[in-house]
C-alpha cells in the first residue's frame, strides 16, 4: 500500500477514502486508532490513507483535486 493522504483528523480522512472509493479506487485508512495517543506522539501525520501501487497515480490525482477544491 502507498501513502496518498495525510489527515488532520479521522472525519478529513474518512471524506477521502470515500472520494476514492467512490472513483472506483479501493483505500484505507491507517493510524486511526493512535489518536488516543495524543499527548505521546507528535499531533501531524498519524491518520493516513493509502492505496494498492497500480492505483497510486489515479488516486493522488484525485486527491490533489479534493485538496484544490476541484471535487
Amino acid at each position: 500500500m502507498f501513502r496518498v493522504y495525510s489527515a488532520q483528523n479521522s472525519i478529513d480522512a474518512h471524506i477521502v477514502k470515500g472520494l476514492l472509493e467512490q472513483h472506483g479506487v479501493s483505500a484505507r485508512i491507517d493510524g486511526e486508532y493512535l489518536q488516543g495517543g495524543i499527548g505521546e506522539l507528535p499531533p501531524m501525520g498519524l491518520i493516513t490513507v493509502s492505496v494498492a501501487e497500480e492505483d497510486y497515480d489515479r488516486a493522488l490525482s484525485l486527491v490533489s483535486e479534493y485538496e484544490t477544491k476541484e471535487l
